[in-house]
Protein backbone atom coordinates (compact mmCIF):
# COMPACT_ATOMS: atom_id res chain seq x y z
CA UNK A 1 0.00 0.00 0.00
CA UNK A 2 1.10 3.60 -0.60
CA UNK A 3 1.80 5.43 3.09
CA UNK A 4 3.07 8.44 1.73
CA UNK A 5 3.82 10.18 -2.00
CA UNK A 6 5.64 13.53 -3.13
CA UNK A 7 4.71 15.10 -6.54
CA UNK A 8 7.74 17.81 -7.66
CA UNK A 9 7.34 19.83 -11.07
CA UNK A 10 4.21 17.84 -12.10
CA UNK A 11 1.35 19.96 -13.88
CA UNK A 12 0.18 21.98 -11.36
CA UNK A 13 2.21 20.59 -8.16
CA UNK A 14 5.62 22.56 -7.84
CA UNK A 15 6.25 20.56 -4.66
CA UNK A 16 3.37 18.65 -3.11
CA UNK A 17 3.50 15.93 -0.11
CA UNK A 18 1.07 13.67 0.96
CA UNK A 19 1.27 11.14 3.95
CA UNK A 20 -1.33 9.32 6.16
CA UNK A 21 -2.55 7.63 3.06
CA UNK A 22 -5.14 4.67 3.86
CA UNK A 23 -6.53 1.82 1.76
CA UNK A 24 -9.35 4.18 0.56
CA UNK A 25 -8.48 7.82 -0.09
CA UNK A 26 -10.59 10.36 -0.98
CA UNK A 27 -9.61 13.54 -2.47
CA UNK A 28 -11.28 16.82 -2.76
CA UNK A 29 -10.73 20.53 -3.46
CA UNK A 30 -11.84 23.39 -5.95
CA UNK A 31 -12.00 23.26 -9.73
CA UNK A 32 -8.37 23.16 -10.77
CA UNK A 33 -6.60 22.22 -7.22
CA UNK A 34 -4.74 19.44 -9.16
CA UNK A 35 -7.30 16.43 -7.93
CA UNK A 36 -7.07 14.97 -11.07
CA UNK A 37 -3.14 15.27 -11.55
CA UNK A 38 -2.63 13.73 -8.73
CA UNK A 39 -4.34 10.98 -9.58
CA UNK A 40 -2.17 10.52 -13.22
CA UNK A 41 1.00 11.16 -11.05
CA UNK A 42 -0.09 7.73 -9.04
CA UNK A 43 -0.77 5.97 -12.27
CA UNK A 44 2.68 6.98 -13.90
CA UNK A 45 4.23 5.80 -10.74
CA UNK A 46 2.60 2.47 -10.96
CA UNK A 47 3.76 2.18 -14.85
CA UNK A 48 7.21 1.37 -13.20
CA UNK A 49 8.92 3.67 -16.12
CA UNK A 50 7.35 2.92 -18.85
CA UNK A 51 7.47 5.79 -21.37
CA UNK A 52 4.86 4.37 -23.61
CA UNK A 53 2.86 6.16 -20.78
CA UNK A 54 3.12 9.93 -22.20
CA UNK A 55 0.69 8.79 -24.93
CA UNK A 56 -1.37 7.47 -22.06
CA UNK A 57 -5.25 9.29 -23.20
CA UNK A 58 -5.69 9.41 -19.32
CA UNK A 59 -2.28 11.48 -18.59
CA UNK A 60 -2.61 13.69 -21.99
CA UNK A 61 -6.65 14.15 -21.26
CA UNK A 62 -6.94 13.58 -24.98
CA UNK A 63 -9.89 11.57 -26.18
CA UNK A 64 -9.56 12.16 -29.98
CA UNK A 65 -7.08 10.75 -32.27
CA UNK A 66 -3.78 12.65 -31.86
CA UNK A 67 -0.90 12.91 -34.51
CA UNK A 68 2.77 12.26 -32.94
CA UNK A 69 4.10 15.82 -33.89
CA UNK A 70 1.14 17.59 -31.42
CA UNK A 71 1.56 14.81 -28.86
CA UNK A 72 5.51 16.49 -28.60
CA UNK A 73 5.29 19.81 -29.17
CA UNK A 74 2.13 20.26 -26.82
CA UNK A 75 0.46 16.89 -25.09
CA UNK A 76 4.18 16.92 -23.39
CA UNK A 77 4.75 20.44 -22.48
CA UNK A 78 1.53 20.42 -20.33
CA UNK A 79 2.76 17.89 -17.39
CA UNK A 80 5.29 19.82 -16.68
CA UNK A 81 4.72 22.49 -14.15
CA UNK A 82 4.67 26.10 -15.61
CA UNK A 83 5.64 24.75 -19.23
CA UNK A 84 8.91 24.10 -17.94
CA UNK A 85 10.40 21.66 -19.58
CA UNK A 86 14.01 22.00 -18.31
CA UNK A 87 13.04 20.97 -14.62
CA UNK A 88 12.10 17.54 -14.52
CA UNK A 89 9.56 15.91 -12.91
CA UNK A 90 9.93 13.76 -9.72
CA UNK A 91 7.36 11.50 -8.18
CA UNK A 92 8.47 9.30 -5.30
CA UNK A 93 6.20 6.93 -3.57
CA UNK A 94 6.92 5.07 -0.06
CA UNK A 95 5.66 1.53 0.11
CA UNK A 96 4.19 -1.06 2.93
CA UNK A 97 5.70 -4.22 0.59
CA UNK A 98 8.63 -2.28 -1.45
CA UNK A 99 10.01 0.30 0.30
CA UNK A 100 11.06 3.50 -1.67
CA UNK A 101 9.32 3.81 -5.84
CA UNK A 102 10.87 6.94 -7.64
CA UNK A 103 10.19 8.17 -11.26
CA UNK A 104 11.77 10.72 -12.72
CA UNK A 105 10.34 12.30 -16.09
CA UNK A 106 12.86 14.49 -18.32
CA UNK A 107 12.63 16.07 -21.15
CA UNK A 108 16.22 15.72 -23.56
CA UNK A 109 17.23 15.80 -27.09
CA UNK A 110 18.69 12.96 -28.69
CA UNK A 111 21.42 13.92 -31.89
CA UNK A 112 20.51 11.87 -34.87
CA UNK A 113 23.13 11.13 -37.53
CA UNK A 114 21.79 9.43 -41.35
CA UNK A 115 24.59 7.78 -43.06
CA UNK A 116 24.09 6.04 -46.73
CA UNK A 117 26.08 4.45 -48.96
CA UNK A 118 26.99 5.39 -52.60
CA UNK A 119 29.61 2.85 -54.69
CA UNK A 120 30.81 6.60 -56.35
CA UNK A 121 30.88 8.89 -53.29
CA UNK A 122 31.41 6.12 -50.42
CA UNK A 123 29.87 7.32 -47.88
CA UNK A 124 27.54 10.17 -46.81
CA UNK A 125 26.79 11.09 -43.10
CA UNK A 126 24.26 14.10 -42.43
CA UNK A 127 23.36 15.84 -38.63
CA UNK A 128 19.71 15.61 -38.57
CA UNK A 129 17.97 18.38 -36.33
CA UNK A 130 17.98 16.48 -32.67
CA UNK A 131 14.73 14.97 -31.84
CA UNK A 132 12.98 15.81 -28.51
CA UNK A 133 12.80 12.62 -26.39
CA UNK A 134 11.20 12.10 -22.92
CA UNK A 135 13.64 9.99 -20.35
CA UNK A 136 12.08 7.81 -17.84
CA UNK A 137 13.87 6.81 -15.05
CA UNK A 138 12.56 4.14 -12.99
CA UNK A 139 14.28 3.20 -9.39
CA UNK A 140 12.01 0.22 -8.22
CA UNK A 141 12.17 -2.44 -5.77
CA UNK A 142 15.62 -3.71 -6.19
CA UNK A 143 17.25 -0.27 -6.00
CA UNK A 144 18.83 -0.38 -9.98
CA UNK A 145 17.71 2.39 -11.99
CA UNK A 146 15.91 1.91 -15.07
CA UNK A 147 15.79 4.43 -18.31
CA UNK A 148 13.54 3.92 -21.20
CA UNK A 149 12.75 6.76 -23.71
CA UNK A 150 9.87 7.90 -26.08
CA UNK A 151 10.83 9.97 -29.38
CA UNK A 152 8.95 11.54 -32.04
CA UNK A 153 10.50 10.99 -35.63
CA UNK A 154 8.81 12.32 -38.19
CA UNK A 155 5.20 11.20 -37.87
CA UNK A 156 6.15 7.84 -35.88
CA UNK A 157 6.34 7.71 -32.02
CA UNK A 158 9.59 5.41 -31.10
CA UNK A 159 10.00 3.83 -28.08
CA UNK A 160 13.05 2.32 -26.20
CA UNK A 161 11.63 0.40 -23.39
CA UNK A 162 13.18 -2.43 -21.31
CA UNK A 163 12.06 -5.29 -19.43
CA UNK A 164 10.94 -3.86 -15.99
CA UNK A 165 8.64 -5.90 -13.24
CA UNK A 166 5.54 -3.81 -12.66
CA UNK A 167 4.97 -4.03 -8.69
CA UNK A 168 1.75 -2.22 -8.74
CA UNK A 169 -0.86 -2.68 -10.62
CA UNK A 170 -3.00 0.25 -11.39
CA UNK A 171 -5.98 0.64 -13.20
CA UNK A 172 -7.47 4.79 -13.70
CA UNK A 173 -11.11 5.76 -13.93
CA UNK A 174 -11.98 8.86 -16.02
CA UNK A 175 -15.10 9.96 -15.28
CA UNK A 176 -16.07 10.36 -19.58
CA UNK A 177 -14.79 7.11 -19.91
CA UNK A 178 -17.15 4.93 -20.64
CA UNK A 179 -16.13 0.97 -22.11
CA UNK A 180 -18.82 -1.57 -21.60
CA UNK A 181 -16.82 -4.09 -24.08
CA UNK A 182 -14.00 -3.69 -21.65
CA UNK A 183 -16.36 -3.96 -18.36
CA UNK A 184 -17.56 -7.40 -19.99
CA UNK A 185 -14.20 -8.53 -20.42
CA UNK A 186 -12.86 -7.47 -16.68
CA UNK A 187 -16.02 -9.53 -15.65
CA UNK A 188 -15.13 -12.55 -17.97
CA UNK A 189 -11.51 -12.83 -16.00
CA UNK A 190 -13.21 -12.67 -12.93
CA UNK A 191 -15.51 -15.67 -13.56
CA UNK A 192 -12.54 -17.74 -14.74
CA UNK A 193 -11.11 -17.83 -11.38
CA UNK A 194 -14.37 -17.80 -10.26
CA UNK A 195 -14.68 -15.01 -8.23
CA UNK A 196 -17.50 -13.15 -10.27
CA UNK A 197 -19.44 -13.31 -7.59
CA UNK A 198 -17.89 -9.90 -6.10
CA UNK A 199 -19.44 -8.35 -8.29
CA UNK A 200 -22.88 -10.18 -8.03
CA UNK A 201 -22.54 -9.07 -4.14
CA UNK A 202 -21.80 -5.51 -5.08
CA UNK A 203 -24.16 -5.00 -7.40
CA UNK A 204 -27.41 -6.66 -4.68
CA UNK A 205 -25.97 -3.89 -2.14
CA UNK A 206 -27.49 -1.46 -4.66
CA UNK A 207 -30.08 -3.34 -6.31
CA UNK A 208 -31.59 -6.36 -4.49
CA UNK A 209 -33.88 -7.89 -6.91
CA UNK A 210 -30.86 -8.49 -8.85
CA UNK A 211 -30.28 -12.27 -9.10
CA UNK A 212 -27.46 -13.27 -11.63
CA UNK A 213 -24.91 -11.57 -13.77
CA UNK A 214 -23.16 -12.53 -16.96
CA UNK A 215 -21.19 -11.56 -19.79
CA UNK A 216 -22.04 -12.73 -23.51
CA UNK A 217 -21.90 -11.44 -26.85
CA UNK A 218 -26.08 -11.41 -28.06
CA UNK A 219 -26.00 -7.89 -28.65
CA UNK A 220 -22.92 -8.06 -31.46
CA UNK A 221 -20.04 -7.20 -28.66
CA UNK A 222 -19.58 -8.14 -25.47
CA UNK A 223 -21.28 -6.49 -22.42
CA UNK A 224 -22.45 -7.46 -18.98
CA UNK A 225 -26.32 -8.32 -18.77
CA UNK A 226 -28.40 -9.18 -15.57
CA UNK A 227 -31.35 -10.77 -14.74
CA UNK A 228 -33.94 -8.90 -12.15
CA UNK A 229 -36.63 -11.78 -12.68
CA UNK A 230 -37.83 -10.47 -16.02
CA UNK A 231 -38.43 -13.24 -18.79
CA UNK A 232 -35.03 -12.12 -20.43
CA UNK A 233 -32.04 -10.93 -19.43
CA UNK A 234 -31.63 -6.99 -19.21
CA UNK A 235 -28.44 -5.18 -20.06
CA UNK A 236 -26.60 -3.94 -17.41
CA UNK A 237 -26.59 -0.36 -18.87
CA UNK A 238 -30.05 -0.28 -18.97
CA UNK A 239 -30.86 -0.72 -15.83
CA UNK A 240 -29.44 2.53 -14.42
CA UNK A 241 -26.62 4.64 -14.67
CA UNK A 242 -25.82 4.52 -11.04
CA UNK A 243 -25.29 0.26 -11.19
CA UNK A 244 -23.82 0.13 -14.21
CA UNK A 245 -21.23 2.67 -12.73
CA UNK A 246 -20.42 0.60 -9.81
CA UNK A 247 -20.04 -2.38 -12.00
CA UNK A 248 -17.18 -0.08 -13.09
CA UNK A 249 -15.68 0.47 -10.06
CA UNK A 250 -16.08 -3.19 -8.80
CA UNK A 251 -14.46 -4.17 -11.98
CA UNK A 252 -11.52 -1.90 -12.01
CA UNK A 253 -10.43 -2.87 -8.32
CA UNK A 254 -10.58 -6.55 -9.62
CA UNK A 255 -8.21 -5.73 -12.36
CA UNK A 256 -6.05 -4.16 -10.03
CA UNK A 257 -5.34 -7.32 -7.23
CA UNK A 258 -2.49 -6.08 -4.48
CA UNK A 259 -2.72 -2.85 -6.61
CA UNK A 260 -4.33 0.76 -7.13
CA UNK A 261 -7.32 1.92 -8.38
CA UNK A 262 -7.39 5.47 -8.95
CA UNK A 263 -11.00 6.54 -9.82
CA UNK A 264 -11.95 10.59 -10.83
CA UNK A 265 -15.25 12.06 -9.57
CA UNK A 266 -16.34 8.83 -8.18
CA UNK A 267 -19.76 10.54 -7.19
CA UNK A 268 -20.92 10.70 -11.30
CA UNK A 269 -23.91 8.75 -12.28
CA UNK A 270 -25.04 7.75 -8.86
CA UNK A 271 -27.30 9.28 -6.82
CA UNK A 272 -27.01 10.84 -3.59
CA UNK A 273 -29.16 8.49 -2.09
CA UNK A 274 -27.03 5.52 -2.65
CA UNK A 275 -23.59 6.71 -1.87
CA UNK A 276 -23.13 5.32 1.09
CA UNK A 277 -24.33 1.90 0.07
CA UNK A 278 -21.49 2.36 -2.62
CA UNK A 279 -19.05 2.47 -0.46
CA UNK A 280 -19.32 -0.26 1.83
CA UNK A 281 -19.26 -2.44 -1.92
CA UNK A 282 -16.35 -0.93 -2.32
CA UNK A 283 -14.66 -1.32 0.62
CA UNK A 284 -15.72 -5.06 0.71
CA UNK A 285 -14.40 -5.60 -2.68
CA UNK A 286 -10.68 -3.38 -2.03
CA UNK A 287 -10.34 -5.52 0.73
CA UNK A 288 -11.36 -8.47 -0.34
CA UNK A 289 -8.47 -8.09 -3.44
CA UNK A 290 -6.31 -5.68 -1.17
CA UNK A 291 -6.40 -2.58 -3.37
CA UNK A 292 -5.63 0.92 -2.74
CA UNK A 293 -8.57 3.17 -3.95
CA UNK A 294 -7.83 7.14 -4.60
CA UNK A 295 -11.05 8.59 -5.86
CA UNK A 296 -12.25 12.32 -6.44
CA UNK A 297 -15.02 14.19 -5.63
CA UNK A 298 -16.59 17.51 -5.58
CA UNK A 299 -19.85 16.26 -3.62
CA UNK A 300 -20.42 16.84 0.34
CA UNK A 301 -22.96 13.80 0.25
CA UNK A 302 -19.68 12.09 -1.19
CA UNK A 303 -17.58 13.06 1.59
CA UNK A 304 -20.52 12.44 4.13
CA UNK A 305 -21.27 9.40 2.74
CA UNK A 306 -17.80 8.05 2.87
CA UNK A 307 -17.60 9.04 6.92
CA UNK A 308 -20.33 7.45 7.47
CA UNK A 309 -19.40 4.21 6.05
CA UNK A 310 -15.46 3.26 6.56
CA UNK A 311 -13.66 2.36 9.19
CA UNK A 312 -11.46 5.43 10.19
CA UNK A 313 -8.54 3.08 10.28
CA UNK A 314 -9.43 2.45 6.68
CA UNK A 315 -9.94 5.92 5.47
CA UNK A 316 -8.50 9.45 4.85
CA UNK A 317 -10.00 12.54 3.15
CA UNK A 318 -7.13 14.58 1.79
CA UNK A 319 -8.21 18.48 0.50
CA UNK A 320 -6.07 19.70 -2.26
CA UNK A 321 -6.03 23.91 -2.02
CA UNK A 322 -4.19 26.24 -3.99
CA UNK A 323 -2.68 29.11 -1.89
CA UNK A 324 -0.23 31.30 -3.82
CA UNK A 325 0.39 29.82 -6.90
CA UNK A 326 1.43 26.46 -4.92
CA UNK A 327 -1.12 23.71 -3.85
CA UNK A 328 -0.86 22.63 -0.12
CA UNK A 329 -2.89 19.28 0.97
CA UNK A 330 -4.57 19.08 4.45
CA UNK A 331 -5.51 15.79 5.48
CA UNK A 332 -8.32 15.44 7.59
CA UNK A 333 -8.73 12.63 10.61
CA UNK A 334 -11.77 10.80 11.14
CA UNK A 335 -12.97 13.40 14.41
CA UNK A 336 -12.06 15.96 12.60
CA UNK A 337 -14.31 15.20 9.58
CA UNK A 338 -17.24 14.68 12.23
CA UNK A 339 -17.04 18.05 13.62
CA UNK A 340 -16.60 19.88 10.32
CA UNK A 341 -19.98 17.77 8.88
CA UNK A 342 -21.64 19.17 12.02
CA UNK A 343 -20.43 22.81 11.64
CA UNK A 344 -21.65 22.32 7.60
CA UNK A 345 -17.58 23.72 6.59
CA UNK A 346 -16.43 23.29 3.66
CA UNK A 347 -14.53 20.07 3.05
CA UNK A 348 -14.90 19.22 -0.62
Amino acid sequence: MLEELSIRNYRIFRELKIDQLRRINLIAGSNNSGKTSLLEAIFLLSGAGNARMATNVNVMRADFDTGARTIRDFFWKLIFSDLDIDRSIKIKGCYTCHGELTLEIASERQPITEASLSYTDGYAVTDLPDQQALRFQYTGPTGKPIKSHISVQGTEIKLDQPDANVPLPAVILRSRNVDNQEDAMRLARLRRVKRDHLLLEALQVVEPQLQHIEQNSASGTPIIWGDIGFSELIPLVALGEGLARLARLVLAISAAPDGVVLVDEVENGIHHSAMAKVWRAIDKVSTQLNTQVFATTHSFECVSAAHESLCEDDFRLHRLDVIDNSVRCVTYEPETIAAALRHNLEVR
